[in-house]
């Protein structure tokens, strides 16, 4: 992968780390709960963990299937999807609640898997990933070997580092300094946002394939 590839994956990672409904809200509202700063860098990582379980799953099969049909299958199916997806979360009315905030860490990474697949963070990586030189130069055909998945789940890593951190700035500094009370002053829809950059993504996956 070339270098603007890693930057790009790093920047739509720090892009969801800034999303709310990918975790450091989550993370806030367990501090203040709980009145501890500990609490909420405890729900950070098991977060994460579950933001690169989604990612990954979706990362790792692109590039361990890459070929140039399979390829451009994918970018057509990825972009529809994309399109399809961002469409139905801008059109949609409805939100999703958390249950309590009471949550082990395993819970807490399960929350964060669902979530981040319920919001098509894996999807975003595609117009990156599937526009990869091929590796090897083959041709029509599917790579099977394992090594193949290997470049998806690295770029999985980078991309939730980036989330990670981003995440972990934005909690601290709404806990520590400006507080809850910036969000109601400060407040965007950042739902709408993320569906409009899904469908824009997957308007330009189509036109690339």
């Amino acid at each position: 992968m070339t270098v603007g590839t890693w930057v790009t994956l790093a920047a739509l990672g720090a892009f969801h780390g800034l999303n709310p409904a990918m975790g450091w809200l989550f993370a806030v509202a367990r501090g203040l709960q709980e009145r501890s700063r500990t609490a909420l860098l405890r729900s950070l990582p098991p977060i994460a963990a579950g933001h690169l379980a989604s990612v990954g799953i979706v990362a790792a099969l692109v590039t361990a299937t890459r070929s140039v049909t399979a390829s451009t299958i994918l970018a057509v199916a990825g972009g529809v999807l994309l399109v399809g997806f961002g469409l139905w979360r801008l059109l949609s009315e409805r939100h999703f609640r958390w249950a309590g905030m009471r949550m082990s860490a395993a819970q807490l990474a399960g929350w964060s898997f669902l979530m981040s697949s319920a919001h098509g963070a894996g999807l975003m990586l595609l117009p990156v990933l599937v526009h990869e030189p091929t590796a090897g130069g083959h041709a029509g055909h599917l790579s099977a070997a394992p090594m193949g998945a290997l470049p998806g789940l690295a770029a999985a890593g980078v991309h939730t580092v980036a989330m990670l951190g981003t995440a972990l700035v934005v909690a601290v500094l709404v806990y520590q300094v400006f507080g809850v009370g910036v969000l109601r002053r400060a407040w965007f829809n950042v739902d709408r946002l993320w569906a409009g950059v899904l469908v824009a993504a997957g308007v330009v996956t189509l036109i690339r394939a």
